[in-house]
């Protein structure tokens, strides 16, 4: 993997498989560069460069204290310079709101897209202290207790859903990526409805979601395309359940890169 270096210092670690303009995958809670694996390949066949991301405190990449968005917002810009100087990102989740705070923030971001974003627009709103309780629990050493506060209250998983990944193998994967819930919980809960920066982008956007997928996130995709002037609302059949399906997403991502 290669590493841009952020504003504050941190370093930022990133991949890229094939040739052409590039688009970076940011992605949502607990996803690493490796997650987006799949999707880049799928760009890479289809003529673009993919790039993945480890967000700060994931993966290979470092963390530098204190945690604000705007930390994120210039983690994905240090990324793009790094890879030419202006790109398309495409952000899932949590990596979404990430990408449209980002372009808010004067990223040079050629095309937004933007997949299944939770913003909760004043609706089901996770609890203001969660951060806190989440930071409290990595700093007294219980991460995996992090793990399951955030799947519980900042995703809203049921709980036979927690206890069934808590059981699984794939849990011990998810556990060294705590300290990043606490920084999806406070960048979710500071725009949890999109700022007039951010609803007031200059790039094109254009927001993906499944079918079917969370009632929340239909939601949410439609409050957005509202709110944000010639914005795209684009279902895309072979994601279901908040996930990404690299082919039909590389296909609409196409009709609108060329």
């Amino acid at each position: 993997m290669q590493h841009a270096t952020s504003a504050d210092g941190t370093p930022i670690a990133f991949n890229t498989v094939g040739e052409g303009p590039p688009v970076v995958i940011v992605g949502g809670a607990f996803s690493t560069a490796e997650a987006g694996g799949p999707l880049a390949a799928a760009l890479a066949d289809a003529g673009y460069r993919g790039v993945t991301v480890d967000r700060r405190a994931r993966g290979e990449s470092g963390d530098t204290t204190p945690y604000a968005p705007e930390r994120e917002a210039e983690d994905l810009a240090a990324v793009i310079e790094a890879v030419g100087g202006e790109a398309s990102v495409l952000g899932h989740s949590s990596g979404a709101v990430l990408a449209l705070f980002a372009a808010g923030q004067g990223v040079p971001i050629s095309h937004l897209f933007l997949s299944e974003p939770p913003f909760h627009f004043g609706e089901g709103e996770p609890a203001d202290d969660l951060p806190e309780r989440l930071q409290t629990l990595v700093i007294d050493g219980h991460p995996d207790e992090a793990v399951t506060l955030f799947q519980r209250e900042g995703v809203g998983l049921p709980e036979a859903m927690v206890e069934q990944i808590k059981a699984s193998p794939m849990f011990a994967t998810l556990v060294p990526l705590a300290q990043s819930t606490v920084y999806d919980a406070l960048l979710t809960q500071a725009v949890s409805t999109p700022t007039d920066a951010m609803t007031s982008v200059s790039q094109p956007v254009t927001i993906f979601r499944g079918e079917p997928t969370f009632p929340m996130l239909v939601r949410a995709a439609d409050l957005l395309a509202e709110a944000i002037p010639g914005a795209e609302l684009v279902i895309v059949p072979e994601s279901h359940d908040h996930s990404v399906d690299p082919a039909g997403t590389v296909r609409e991502i196409g009709k609108r890169l060329g």
